[in-house]
């Protein structure tokens, strides 16, 4: 399985077999994090943590998970490039995971932090703020199945009103040079599904921007920018990114974060 097939097929898994990982799925997720990177700057921490589902002690997921006792936890410090970078680097380790034939499901709010943090010391600045399961799927519960329905999982916004050509008022072709790219964009994850990205496509710079809604909608922007490099990388390009002074204002209620530029 490459990148681009296991961003097509990867889903949000909230049931797993109740079984700890392997000693080798467990170094090749240690080293899924150690491979893992930013071009963003910020401070993240990514940990594998496991919980013994047969002891007293029990990581709390107010019933939004059943059967994972392997966890991964991360801590960010504050501001935005950490933020972005968060979602950068984890999104690689978590379509890593796929690749491995494991499930997993980026968790912000459903779960009891001081569980999870038992034991634990982060760096300076940083704090725990998303955990997420990792181990083998098991067969969806009718619980999930509704809570998929419920917040649009199968769901995306079309390429046409997320993606623009020159300016904000011509939609952007699929057929672009960016067509591959962007719509891995398009199927990356994010809270709710709310799909804050929105891109503004001038020759060979890629602008993005976004439409805030949660306090982790820069993290979902982190997820989705994942895609479109590993997508642009994965087709043979290379591009560097760049926070610009001056750029095309967008509508209201859209925000400014971050340029790619193609550079071969």
């Amino acid at each position: 399985m490459d990148i681009i097939q296991a961003m097509k097929e990867r889903r949000s898994v909230r049931s797993y077999n109740g079984e700890s990982l392997s000693p080798e799925m467990i170094s090749g997720l240690h080293k899924a994090i150690e491979e893992s990177y930013t071009l963003f700057g910020g401070n993240v921490t990514i940990r594998l943590k496991n919980f013994d589902l047969k002891g007293d002690f029990k990581p709390s997921t107010y019933g939004v998970i059943k059967g994972a006792s392997d966890y991964f936890l991360m801590a960010i410090g504050e501001g935005e490039d950490s933020s972005l970078t968060a979602g950068f680097r984890f999104e690689q380790v978590v379509l890593k995971a796929w690749e491995m034939g494991l499930g997993t499901c980026w968790i912000a709010g459903t779960y009891k932090g001081s569980q999870f943090d038992q034991g634990e010391k982060w760096p300076v600045g940083e704090s725990l703020k998303i955990i997420c399961p990792v181990g083998v799927p098991e067969k969806q519960r009718m619980f999930e199945k509704v809570m998929r329905l419920t917040v649009g999982s199968d769901k995306r916004k079309p390429f046409s009103e997320l993606f623009f050509d020159d300016d904000f008022k011509k939609s952007l072709t699929p057929k672009s040079k960016f067509g591959e790219a962007l719509e891995m964009l398009r199927i990356a994850p994010s809270s709710t599904n709310s799909q804050p990205w929105r891109v503004l496509v001038k020759g060979d710079k890629v602008r993005f921007y976004y439409k805030p809604k949660y306090p982790i909608t820069v993290i979902d922007m982190g997820i989705g920018i994942c895609h479109f490099y590993e997508t642009e990388k994965f087709n043979g390009f290379e591009g560097s990114f760049e926070k610009e002074n001056d750029f095309p204002t967008p509508p209201e209620d859209w925000r400014y974060l971050i340029s790619y530029t193609r550079v071969s």
